[in-house]
């Protein structure tokens, strides 16, 4: 274990250090998932309008956030608007816009593909009963959509937890930042901290993000 360099890990309250980190991550993660989804459904259910104009704005915002990494928006409004605006944002409150800012998107567009993917005699089956638009969406629609969606949601949701590694650039102490920290403390003594610690960090990730990977799986069958 010496030689892999995981011992490092047991000095002190490295590991407790290293948990603490994980779940700040894992916190704005969440927040960012929760707003996201919300923000996205409603923001995919605008994307299947008719009308030009607003179909042009919601494809320049997803095209936007498609084109620009997440670490460029993050520098944007951490390090850029806060000077030019003179706001005072904590890096916690800059990462969870941008993250919402991108999972919106995100979350929108597989909204719009889950409606779109509805075959339309499903619509006008609908009309044919006599029931009004809201009536069509909510009984109909809506039930079908979420059978599609949750799966895809789940999948963004573990691309969400992943990203927020991204943080640790605009000053964020979660859980890459500490192992960071870690391994240089102990470049000396322990010369191989770097896998050692890093590698748990995976292990780490993999954690939180497997039991949610599997449970999309088991949602896709199941629903198939």
């Amino acid at each position: 274990m010496d030689s892999l360099g995981i011992d490092v890990l047991f000095k002190g309250t490295n590991f407790v250090r290293l948990l603490q980190g994980l779940w700040i991550s894992v916190e704005i993660s969440m927040i960012s998932v929760a707003f996201s989804i919300v923000l996205g459904t409603v923001v995919g259910m605008f994307m299947t309008v008719r009308n030009r104009i607003v179909k042009i704005v919601l494809k320049t915002y997803l095209e936007i956030v498609r084109i620009m990494p997440q670490m460029v928006l993050l520098f944007i409004v951490y390090f850029g608007t806060t000077r030019v605006f003179q706001w005072d944002i904590s890096a916690e409150a800059a990462a969870i816009f941008v993250f919402v800012f991108w999972g919106t998107a995100e979350m929108g567009d597989l909204v719009r593909g889950s409606i779109k993917s509805i075959p339309k005699i499903q619509f006008e089956s609908a009309y044919a009963l006599g029931m009004n638009k809201f009536q069509t969406y909510y009984y109909i629609i809506f039930p079908q959509t979420i059978r599609r969606l949750i799966p895809l949601s789940i999948n963004l949701i573990t691309r969400m937890i992943k990203t927020t590694s991204l943080v640790m650039m605009i000053g964020i102490v979660e859980v890459l930042k500490i192992a960071q920290q870690i391994v240089e403390a102990n470049r000396n003594s322990s010369p191989n901290a770097a896998f050692g610690v890093f590698a748990v960090v995976f292990l780490l990730y993999f954690i939180v993000c497997w039991p949610i990977s599997r449970f999309s799986v088991y949602l896709e069958k199941r629903w198939a």
